[in-house]
């Protein structure tokens, strides 16, 4: 990793090495001062590498300071780290595809061992999901030479949530065209093409989604659910529910930030559920006890009290780290060239690679390392100065999550006009050829934003663009916890295409 130097200045500290000593046993619990910025990412980071056998389990009190946290742990440990995102919706079935797809993905991950930093929510902490039991039943794997009819996999599609269409352009969709079904889903690195002879699949391939031209052949595809209540319609039983502090490994550390906020997410998520179950019931709706779907706060507590427990506060320190915030630089250069020119030696995280070359013509680089590498906040270690160039020129940081060398790129076609086009709706998933992470394939681009769209031209409140009013796409039928106020849609690849 580009990081990697931090996490050896990070190791080498005589804080970290008595940390790792005093790691809190099964039930115990350390609070850590002393870390400003994003050294306590680094940290993490650190203890796993350090640790390759423990999972890493930090708690943030909101879904911010949760893409925050998986920004750094991604930039500092690669694909090991993930993110299970809260529901948006209230009731069992998380509405937005993005959403449900990220998190039927992680608990995979998680249960094959493939997370070793995982990123949470208080609230998502204390919800309890199906997808473990879906994944169980619902899960589907193809790949050449294998046996079985279409139309039971046809059939298997329509039960596992996905929706049958003419021609498969987004995630969670089907298409069968005679012996050839295409489909894209959850777990998957981009859309796959699957033909049959009989009752045997002769061709596993890529496909584009603009051009919808056939591409790479392809190994082996597992096809994970989009509804994890389609397992208990299946089994004809009532679907067996786990929150994540049931999944997660014995021996786990949960790193607590703001731990008093968090306890009080979980406590608010609890009295919400309750009056939203109450004005669902009013409508006349069948709706699940509360328990059903949620911990409630005190076996929450006690739940989460029987790990090792890292705790990062300030006030209640009892290890703490010689680690102090940077100097304000506030956009003067020769508040940074002095900066730079004292002790101890400087590095300065950039963004991107023009950052980086403006910076390489605005200080003597003799006197300051530079690297492509984007942090939430810098520190300074007694060997080490870490800024980061947001903060120096005082920009909001652009979170982007990073390609992960254990998913593959199923490459797009050129448009007609010669210029490469790139598909935006690819989904978080494992190599098309099912080969194990860092097996050589080539990386998938970055992820886009969660929130769609940035703006609208046609949707205004008070003569400015509400990003935030925008609803995800959602399942058909399905209700959001919020109604959207745009009915604006996404454009087709058609329609970008005319544009």
């Amino acid at each position: 990793m580009a990081l990697d130097f931090l996490l050896d200045r990070f190791d080498a500290l005589p804080a970290t090495r008595a940390l790792v000593e005093q790691l809190p046993a099964t039930g115990g619990r350390l609070a850590v001062g002393g870390l400003p910025g994003s050294s306590a990412a680094v940290l993490v980071a650190t203890l796993a590498r350090r640790l390759p056998q423990r999972v890493f389990v930090v708690l943030t009190p909101t879904p911010g300071d949760a893409e925050r946290w998986l920004a750094d742990a991604q930039a500092l440990s690669g694909p090991i780290a993930r993110l299970y995102p809260q529901r948006e919706g209230l009731g069992a079935e998380e509405p937005h595809f993005e959403i449900a797809g990220e998190r039927i993905e992680t608990v995979e991950a998680l249960l094959r061992g493939a997370v070793r930093v995982l990123v949470t929510t208080a609230r998502a902490s204390a919800e309890r999901t199906g997808v473990p039991a879906a994944l169980n039943t619902m899960r589907l794997v193809l790949e050449p030479r294998a046996e079985g009819a279409l139309s039971a996999v046809v059939e298997r599609l329509g039960a596992m949530g996905y929706a049958r269409v003419p021609t498969v352009t987004e995630v969670a969709q089907f298409s069968v065209r005679g012996g050839i079904i295409d489909v894209y889903g959850f777990g998957m690195a981009g859309p796959a093409r699957v033909e049959w002879w009989g009752d045997e699949i002769v061709s596993l391939r890529g496909f584009d989604l603009d051009s919808q031209r056939s591409q790479e052949a392809i190994e082996r595809i597992t096809v994970l659910p989009v509804a994890t209540e389609a397992a208990a319609v299946e089994a004809a039983a009532p679907l067996a529910r786990a929150s994540l502090l049931e999944l997660l490994p014995s021996d786990a550390v949960l790193v607590i930030e703001q731990e008093s906020a968090v306890d009080r997410e979980v406590v608010r998520a609890w009295d919400e559920a309750a009056h939203h179950r109450e004005v669902a019931r009013r409508l006349g709706e069948d709706v699940p006890e509360r328990t059903v779907l949620w911990l409630d706060p005190q076996d929450w507590r006690v739940r989460q009290a029987a790990f090792p427990r890292v705790s990062v506060s300030e006030t209640e320190a009892t290890a703490r780290f010689p680690i102090v915030a940077p100097e304000a630089v506030d956009r003067d250069l020769k508040r940074l060239r002095q900066v730079v020119a004292s002790q101890p030696p400087t590095v300065i995280l950039c963004d991107n690679e023009g950052q980086l070359e403006r910076l390489e013509e605005l200080l003597d680089a003799e006197r300051v390392q530079l690297a492509v590498g984007a942090l939430d906040g810098g520190f300074v270690l007694p060997s080490l100065r870490v800024l980061t160039d947001h903060e120096i020129f005082r920009r909001a940081r652009r979170i982007r999550r990073p390609a992960s060398t254990s998913r593959c790129t199923v490459s797009t076609s050129s448009s007609p006009t010669g210029r490469r086009r790139t598909a935006t709706r690819r989904r978080r998933g494992c190599t098309a050829s099912g080969a194990p992470p860092g097996s050589g394939s080539a990386t998938r681009p970055a992820r886009r934003s969660r929130r769609w769209p940035p703006s609208c031209s046609t949707c205004t409140r008070g003569g400015s663009s509400s990003p935030a009013s925008h609803s995800r796409p959602t399942r058909p039928g399905s209700a959001s916890s919020s109604p959207p106020s745009c009915t604006r849609t996404r454009p087709t690849s058609g329609a970008r295409r005319r544009r």
